[in-house]
């Protein structure tokens, strides 16, 4: 379920590197938590932010959470097609719900992500 070329934070957000630039969404677990999806906010390019702070929110029928950055990144594309249809993030939350492109500002932050593997250990343990 889990794309394995895909790394992994705690709090429930993908990245996957493409070159010098990667792509961030929140993970399946995480819209399945959170139920239907009805709002996203998302920063606009050009916005840096450090590894583990938050750079915007979605909001579902259940609650508000924050999204919080994989690591220390420059946002340097938004997906506008999920902002007009913030539903896209419950039908296809690893492909067309992906949130916002990113340079990484400090390769040495992939390291300390978890793999496919690592992640569905975690949230295995979030079932229990």
């Amino acid at each position: 379920m889990y794309p394995k070329e895909y790394l992994y934070t705690k709090e429930h957000e993908w990245i996957k590197k493409d070159g010098s630039q990667a792509v961030v969404g929140i993970t399946i677990y995480a819209q399945k938590q959170l139920g239907d999806i009805v709002f996203v906010e998302l920063p606009q390019p050009g916005k840096n932010y450090e590894a583990g702070k938050p750079f915007g929110s979605v909001e579902s029928v259940k609650a508000v959470s924050e999204i919080y950055a994989p690591v220390s990144m420059e946002v340097v594309a938004v997906n506008n097609d999920v902002v007009q249809r913030p539903e896209l993030i419950n039908e296809d939350a690893h492909d067309k719900g992906w949130l916002i492109k990113i340079k990484v500002n400090n390769e040495a932050d992939l390291e300390g992500l978890l793999s496919a593997e690592e992640y569905e250990e975690l949230i295995s343990q979030d079932q229990h």
